[in-house]
C-alpha cells in the first residue's frame, strides 16, 4: 500500500475531502430526535403482537429488509419498568449504542431482540415486554435496577445490522477487522449522503462508530490507534454535519466536542462546532471557535465568511440596541437662556443712575 506522505495538504474547514462529507448545502432531511423525557413516550399507532408476551407499536418506519437470526444489530434505546415508570437504561444519553447478536442474546434481552428481529434498519418503535422475557422474578437490584417480575417497556431503534452467518460480534474480531468494517460503513454512510439520503448516511457513521467504542479505544496505541481515529474522528464530523442540517445543535456539537476531545486543533471539528453554536445564539462561543478554526486553517474561505456574518450581526444589534435606548431616555434637552431677574435688573439701574450723579456732582465741585 502506498504511503500517504507526511506533507500532503489537509482539507480545509468548509471544503469536501474523499472521506468527510460537508453536509451544509445539502437539501433538508427531516429527522426528529427521539423525546428526551423520562417518561415513555405516547404512542398511537396499531399493536402488533410479536410474541405472547411482546407487543410492538412502530413510531417512526424504517426501510429495507429485517436483520436475520445471528445478525449483529446496532440500537438505541430507553427501558422503563411499566409499573413504576422507572427508566434503568438510555444509551441515547450515554451516546453507546448497543450491539446485540440474534440469537445470542443475553437472557434479560429475549424480548427486546424479538422486537428488534422485527424492525428494519431505521425504525424506531415501542417494545411491551413481558417479565417473563426480560428481568424474571428475581428482577435486578444492581444495575440496571428493575425489581422482580417487572414488565419493560422500550423506546428502541435500530440503527443497522450485519449480516453473518456466524453472529460474530466486535470482542470477537481482530483490530483491523473491526477499523475495516467502520471504515466500510463510513464509505457506505459518504455514498448515500451523496444520495441525499441523509437519516440512512448517519445510522452508517453511527454503526461506524458503534465498531470503535470506548472500551476498544483504550487499548489502542502507537498506529492502530492513529488508524482507529482517522476513520472515527471524520464519522464524528459527518454526523455532525448532517446534524446541522437537521437542526439538531446540541447533537453536532457533541459529536465535534468528541473530535476535539482528541485533536483540538482540528479546524473542520471547530468550524463546524462554531455553525452549531452560532445557530444556537451562542455569538461569542462560536466568535472564539472560528478564530481558532482560522489560526489552523487560515486561508479557508468559509471560515471568513462565518467571521463576517458574526461581525455584521454583532453591528445590526449595536444598532438596534442603540434605537431602543434612545427611544428610552429621549433626546438630549437643549440648554435654554436663562432670563434675567428682574430685581438685578433694578440694581444694576440703581448703580448706574448713582454713579451719574456722582460723577455730575464732581464736575460741579471741580
Amino acid at each position: 500500500m502506498e504511503e500517504v506522505r507526511e506533507e500532503q495538504s489537509q482539507p480545509l474547514a468548509g471544503q469536501d475531502s474523499e472521506n468527510e462529507i460537508v453536509a451544509e448545502g445539502a437539501s433538508f432531511v427531516h429527522g426528529e430526535p427521539p423525546q428526551d423525557g423520562d417518561s415513555p413516550p405516547k404512542v398511537e399507532s396499531e399493536v402488533e403482537v410479536l410474541h405472547e408476551k411482546v407487543t410492538k407499536q412502530i413510531m417512526k418506519e424504517g426501510y429495507g429488509q429485517k436483520p436475520s437470526k445471528y445478525a449483529t444489530c446496532f440500537v438505541h434505546y430507553r427501558a422503563w419498568t411499566e409499573s413504576t415508570q422507572h427508566k434503568f437504561e438510555d444509551t441515547w444519553h450515554e451516546q453507546q449504542p448497543l450491539e446485540l447478536v440474534v440469537g445470542k442474546e443475553k437472557k434479560e434481552m429475549e424480548g427486546l431482540a424479538i422486537g428488534i428481529s422485527s424492525m428494519k434498519s431505521g425504525e424506531r418503535a415501542l417494545l411491551h415486554v413481558g417479565w417473563e422475557l426480560g428481568y424474571g422474578k428475581e428482577g435486578n437490584f444492581s444495575f440496571p435496577n428493575v425489581p422482580p417480575m417487572a414488565d419493560i417497556l422500550y423506546e428502541v431503534e435500530l440503527i443497522g445490522f450485519d449480516e453473518t452467518k456466524e453472529g460474530k460480534a466486535r470482542s470477537d474480531m481482530t483490530v483491523e477487522e473491526r477499523i475495516g468494517a467502520a471504515d466500510r460503513r463510513k464509505m457506505d454512510g459518504n455514498a448515500l449522503f451523496k444520495e441525499e439520503k441523509l437519516e440512512e448516511a448517519m445510522q452508517q457513521y453511527e454503526m461506524a462508530i458503534a465498531y470503535m467504542g470506548d472500551d476498544f479505544m483504550f487499548q489502542l496505541f502507537g498506529k492502530y490507534r492513529d488508524m482507529a481515529l482517522a476513520v472515527k474522528n471524520p464519522c464524528h464530523l459527518n454526523m455532525a454535519a448532517c446534524l446541522i442540517k437537521l437542526k439538531r445543535y446540541e447533537e453536532a456539537i457533541g459529536h465535534c466536542s468528541i473530535v476535539l476531545g482528541e485533536d483540538e486543533n482540528n479546524a473542520k471539528a471547530l468550524f463546524r462546532r462554531g455553525k452549531a453554536r452560532a445557530e444556537l445564539g451562542q455569538t461569542d462561543a462560536a466568535r472564539e471557535d472560528f478564530a481558532k478554526a482560522r489560526k489552523y486553517a487560515p486561508e479557508d474561505k468559509a471560515i471568513v465568511r462565518e467571521l463576517r456574518v458574526l461581525a455584521e450581526h454583532d453591528k445590526a444589534v449595536y444598532q438596534k440596541q442603540k434605537e431602543i435606548y434612545k427611544g428610552i431616555f429621549g433626546p438630549r434637552p437643549e440648554a435654554k437662556p436663562q432670563r434675567a431677574s428682574w430685581i438685578v435688573v433694578i440694581w444694576q439701574w440703581l448703580l448706574s443712575l448713582l454713579h451719574r450723579i456722582f460723577k455730575s456732582g464732581r464736575q460741579k465741585t471741580e
